[in-house]
């Protein structure tokens, strides 16, 4: 996923494989409905879509709030129910920028979900430094963080009803 960026270094990088049990047109309903993620991707407060799109598809450009961080962003990547990708920067500083992948995998009980999100650039970079795991909200939205004891809520919740992870 990193090669959106070309041969960039990236000091700031999160990866996440949970295996959960949920179905990959779950997941990816989730995924292209900017609407749901307040619900399952803390951090986020709004999720505006100036091009007037209903969900996200190739090319489509977004704003929201990230983590206290204002970005414009657009979609980079997308092979339907297995491959979504993002990148952009926050309004404060454009020649930061931030990459965000996931990659789908069904299996037998649900899906393997791979994601990762690489950042760099000078915002970035004096963010990171002035708090310890400023990006931790990230790397717990997915419940498979150790070094958060932050927990996203609402979790993702199963097919069958039971919370995943």
């Amino acid at each position: 996923m990193a090669g959106g960026h070309g041969a960039q270094p990236f000091p700031i990088r999160f990866t996440n494989e949970p295996e959960v049990a949920v179905f990959p047109e779950t997941i990816w309903s989730l995924l292209v409905d900017p609407k749901a993620w307040p619900s399952f991707y803390p951090g986020v407060e709004h999720v505006q879509l100036p091009d007037r799109h209903d969900s996200l598809r190739l090319g489509t450009r977004f704003e929201t709030n990230l983590a206290g961080q204002d970005v414009f962003a657009s979609v980079q990547e997308f092979k339907p129910m297995t491959r979504i990708a993002w990148g952009g920067y926050p309004k404060v500083s454009e020649e930061s920028k931030a990459y965000h992948g996931w990659i789908i995998t069904p299996t037998p009980n649900g899906c393997h979900l791979w994601t990762e999100e690489t950042m760099h650039g000078p915002h970035w970079i004096e963010l990171a430094k002035k708090l310890p795991m400023p990006f931790g909200a990230f790397d717990s939205r997915y419940g498979a963080s150790q070094e958060s004891e932050v927990r996203a809520e609402p979790a993702l919740v199963a097919d069958d009803g039971k919370e995943c992870f």
